[in-house]
């Protein structure tokens, strides 16, 4: 079975109907069909949160959070390991912070990253990604 990392730039594409929409609907498609497994960490879904309160308001955030709870979406939470892996791909990669622990989720499930975020090309030889 496919297994998917989706990185907020992901789920924000998808809500926005933006470029690497469609592909990110094929995947949530699969997971709804269990023919892959998705997660996220907690803290790129909180990332989701702030974009999209600060982008629009308290009402779309919380229509998103409540919409993307409906999905098959796994929400990890960063327990040392996780935060341990994320630490070292900050310290050695210019990535942001909330996107060392996407890659750093996608590495501990041995899953694909979903992402047009181009701060992870320095992350290919590490993580597999399926770009948007």
């Amino acid at each position: 079975m496919k297994r998917y990392v989706l990185d907020s730039y992901a789920l924000i594409a998808y809500s926005r109907g933006e470029k690497g929409a469609e592909k990110v609907a094929e995947i949530i498609d699969d997971g709804l069909k269990d023919k892959a497994e998705l997660y996220q960490c907690v803290i790129n879904w909180g990332e989701v949160y702030y974009i999209t309160l600060r982008n629009f308001d308290l009402k779309r955030a919380e229509l998103f959070k409540d919409t993307f709870a409906r999905y098959p979406i796994t929400i990890v939470e960063a327990n040392k390991g996780l935060t341990l892996q994320a630490a070292q791909y900050k310290a050695y990669h210019k990535i942001s912070y909330a996107d060392a622990f996407a890659a750093a989720l996608a590495k501990m499930e041995k899953a694909q990253l979903v992402t047009g975020d181009k701060e992870f090309k320095t992350l290919e030889n590490e993580i597999k990604i399926v770009w948007l």
